[in-house]
């Protein structure tokens, strides 16, 4: 039986199973009316105040995994119907108040919002405007911060609240890391998915001369715990995908690709950025433009694996499936467009599955051995810094690569912040939006201590355990690499 981290993750799976098996049959619009009974069948609601409200909101969730707002252009949305239930009131002074006399959270507040009524502190929160002076000045600590997790989750300050307490996304500002949808604790902001028309190209695919190609992130090793890579990728042909593909060769090419541009350019650059990860190359664009000439031209190894299946095959389509939200961001750019088709989860893949009724634990293994040791790795905070070190050290290049391996964006504003006062004593920096990297991505499956171990015992199973060695079929057959890796400018 299929395990969930908690119950958010398990109505989501629910509602994306229940699109699944109705984009199959090819009654989505003519049955999607008959899911919310079907999920909350009453008469006792799950968690909600009553069945008509939790109907409600899966009518909402329903819309989202069919594409949600198509005015709104980022790839995460608040559903308004859901995001009612968080502490609205972000300070409270709680029992370890003392009443003492020196008043020092009153006289901090900047607009009058505390009072004293016998000898305890009381805030106003329709004066309060979260500033959070009072709780600084408080030497009992009895002020408590009870900021939202989404707000609380966010990197770069893009959430806020409105006057109807209800969260808001500033799209200026969301780099889409999905930080927000994975804390969310009542499942109130989520990623638009793409699985209908992934669906519908694979049952298109059935009657037309449509090789539809899944291209598989190296995270994947850390997933489906309950059945065998084999297995997976026999599943996703038996859902209808002409062949899988392993992202990890694309990492194979960015390495080589990054390296060189890194012995060509530090010179003059002095730092370097890695560009595999949106969500980072995203805040660099909007808060450290100064930046901007750092970041490595190349591409990140989704695009470089469907710029190569697309030159082998002129009727190719690629879907890339991974644990990252931003990857569906990243397919829209306006230079990118069209290489990627598109970008499903692994929850919704594994939705996809049970929807099809496709049990991955009774299937034949099917091969997938199509990249290094290196490429797989990159699934990890540190893999993608492994790779290019490998390849400066099989190049003989003479450089001095000094790097500094940042997981979450925490570690990567620091980097950034010293970086941009020149003061970073490295020379390159690997930037993961997601702490332990990819396998930490907002739509992972689950996140857990062995999935490190997990990746480096799936690359330790590549055939081929040097980043050349993966790709030189492609040189053979004259595929111009450079092509496949640059970002067009």
């Amino acid at each position: 039986m299929r395990k969930f981290e908690n119950q958010v993750q398990l109505i989501k799976y629910e509602v994306l199973k229940e699109v699944s098996k109705l984009a199959f049959k090819g009654t989505i619009k003519e049955e999607r009316h008959k899911i919310p009974k079907t999920i909350i069948p009453g008469p006792e609601p799950r968690s909600r105040c009553c069945i008509y409200k939790e109907r409600a909101i899966i009518e909402d969730r329903v819309e989202l995994a069919m594409g949600g707002n198509k005015e709104n252009k980022n790839i995460i949305e608040v559903l308004d119907i859901a995001c009612d239930a968080c502490p609205i009131n972000r300070f409270v002074v709680t029992e370890a108040c003392r009443g003492c006399l020196a008043h020092r959270c009153s006289e901090a507040c900047p607009v009058g919002a505390i009072r004293h009524v016998g000898h305890k502190a009381y805030i106003d929160n329709n004066k309060c405007v979260e500033c959070g002076r009072c709780r600084e000045a408080c030497q009992y600590n009895a002020i408590a911060d009870v900021m939202r997790p989404c707000r609380e989750a966010c990197p770069v300050g893009a959430l806020s609240i409105d006057k109807d307490k209800k969260a808001v996304i500033d799209n200026e500002k969301c780099i889409q890391c999905g930080a927000c949808v994975y804390q969310c604790p009542f499942g109130a902001i989520v990623d638009k998915s793409f699985i209908v028309e992934v669906i519908d190209l694979l049952n298109r695919a059935k009657e037309e001369d449509i090789h539809v190609y899944a291209a598989i992130a190296p995270a994947i090793s850390s997933q489906f715990y309950y059945a065998k890579i084999g297995q997976v990728v026999n599943g996703l042909k038996k859902l209808g995908f002409y062949d899988v593909v392993e992202v990890a060769l694309g990492a194979d090419i960015v390495a080589q690709h990054e390296a060189e541009e890194f012995k060509e350019t530090i010179e003059d650059k002095g730092v370097m950025t890695s560009s595999c990860c949106p969500a980072f190359v995203s805040h660099i664009n909007k808060n450290y433009p100064m930046l901007k000439d750092k970041v490595s031209s190349s591409v990140s190894p989704m695009i470089a694996i469907s710029r190569l299946i697309k030159n082998i095959d002129d009727n190719a389509k690629v879907v890339f499936i991974g644990p990252c939200i931003a990857k569906k961001m990243e397919i829209k750019e306006k230079d990118l467009y069209g290489t990627t088709d598109y970008v499903i989860t692994f929850e919704e893949l594994a939705a996809m599955l049970d929807g099809a009724e496709i049990d991955l634990e009774y299937l034949e293994e099917d091969s997938l051995d199509n990249a290094s040791f290196y490429g797989r790795v990159f699934a990890r905070s540190g893999g993608l810094t492994e790779a290019i070190r490998h390849v400066v050290g099989k190049e003989k290049y003479d450089i001095d690569f000094e790097p500094v391996i940042c997981e979450g964006m925490k570690e990567c504003e620091k980097a950034l912040k010293i970086a941009k006062a020149n003061k970073l004593k490295c020379n390159f920096i690997e930037g993961m939006a997601c702490e332990g990297g990819c396998i930490g991505g907002p739509a992972s499956l689950h996140h857990g201590p062995k999935d490190r171990g997990q990746v480096d015992k799936y690359g330790k199973e590549a055939m081929e355990k040097d980043v050349k060695d993966s790709i030189r079929i492609f040189n053979i057959d004259g595929i111009e690499l450079e092509r496949e890796i640059e970002k067009d400018l």
